[in-house]
C-alpha cells in the first residue's frame, strides 16, 4: 500500500456514500482548506468494535458546535457510519479518522452559506510511536509554542485550526533528534504533548494537568477511571516543568498513542515504571473486552 494518503486502496464514507478510496477529494476553494473549518476525531476499533464509539461521536458533535458549524449527523447516524466504513475495508482493528469541513459554497471569512460535508476514513495502523517504545519510551523535546488561553481558542474542540502549533513544535523536536514535543500552557504550565495526554507519578501518586486549555482526551478519562479502579492515588493539577523533571515515571495517552512511557524530557532520563506498565496493561485489556 502506498505511503501516500492519497494513493491507497480501499473505501471512505463521504457524505453518505462508500466511494473508492482516490476518488474521495474536495474542490480546492473548501472553506475548510482556507480558514481551518473543520473538526476530527481519532479513534481505534479493537477486535471489530470501536473504543467509546458513542462518546467520540458526542464529542465530534461537540467540537462543530464549539466553532459555530452546524453538524448534519447525529451520534447515532456517525457510528453506524463508522461501522459501515470499517466493514468496506474488511478491518477489525483499525484507526479511524471522522471529519467535518465548510465547503465551497462561500469563501470568505463568513461561511454561513457553506454546508457542512462529513467523511469517515480507517485504515490499519499499529502504535503511533512504534513498539520501541513500550520498553524504552518515547523522548520529547520542551517546544517553544503555547497551548493558547481558553479565551482566545476553541480549545475544547478538537478543531483543525488548533493544530497548527503542535505541527511547528514537533517538526523542531523531530529536527533535534526527539519524538514529540512537551507543549506548555500560556501560563508556562504543563499541558501536553502535540497529540497525546500526559501523565507523571511521584512516589506513588499519578499526576495529570488540569485541561482547562486543552483537549480532555478520552483516552486520558479512561485512564484516570482505570487509575481509580486499581487504587492508584491521582491528582489533578498544576505541573511544572521542574516538577516533571523530578517524576519517578511520565507517560503520554491518546486514541493514537494509547499509554505510550516517556524515557526523555530534554536531557532528563526516565525509565519505564510499574505503574506505567500497570495502566498500559490494564489499558490494552479494557480495549480488547
Amino acid at each position: 500500500m502506498s505511503a501516500d494518503f492519497s494513493d491507497r486502496d480501499g473505501f471512505i464514507w463521504v457524505d453518505g456514500e462508500i466511494v473508492p478510496w482516490r476518488d474521495a477529494k474536495i474542490h480546492i476553494l473548501t472553506h475548510g482548506l482556507h480558514y481551518a473549518s473543520s473538526v476530527f476525531e481519532g479513534e481505534r476499533a479493537y477486535n471489530g468494535k470501536i473504543f467509546l464509539c458513542q462518546e467520540h461521536s458526542e464529542r465530534f458533535i461537540r467540537s462543530a458546535e464549539l466553532i459555530d458549524m452546524t453538524m448534519t449527523m447525529s451520534a447515532e447516524e456517525l457510528n453506524t457510519a463508522k461501522y459501515d466504513i470499517l466493514k468496506a475495508n474488511d478491518l477489525t482493528d483499525a484507526y479511524i479518522r471522522p471529519i467535518a469541513w465548510r465547503g465551497s459554497e462561500q469563501l470568505g471569512i463568513s461561511a454561513q452559506a457553506t454546508q457542512t460535508h462529513v467523511a469517515i476514513a480507517c485504515w490499519e495502523w499499529p502504535s503511533y510511536f512504534g513498539e520501541e517504545a513500550r520498553e524504552k519510551g518515547i523522548s520529547i523535546m520542551t517546544g517553544k509554542w503555547r497551548t493558547p488561553m481558553p479565551d482566545t481558542a476553541t480549545t475544547a474542540s478538537k478543531a483543525a485550526g488548533l493544530y497548527a502549533t503542535h505541527t511547528m513544535s514537533k517538526h523542531a523536536a523531530e529536527a533535534a533528534g526527539y519524538t514529540d514535543a512537551l507543549m506548555l500552557d500560556y501560563r508556562g504550565l504543563v499541558a501536553e504533548l502535540t497529540g497525546a495526554n500526559l501523565f507523571m507519578v511521584k512516589d506513588g501518586v499519578i499526576k495529570t494537568p488540569n485541561p482547562d486549555c486543552f483537549l480532555d482526551g478520552l483516552t486520558r478519562q479512561t485512564i484516570i477511571k482505570l487509575a481509580k479502579d486499581h487504587n492508584i492515588p491521582l491528582e489533578v493539577g498544576d505541573i511544572t516543568p521542574d516538577d516533571l523533571k523530578q517524576a519517578d515515571e511520565v507517560f503520554a495517552t491518546g486514541t493514537a498513542a494509547e499509554v505510550t512511557a516517556i524515557g526523555k524530557i530534554d536531557d532528563t532520563v526516565f525509565t519505564v515504571g510499574p505503574i506505567t506498565r500497570q495502566l498500559r496493561e490494564a489499558y490494552e485489556a479494557l480495549v480488547r473486552q
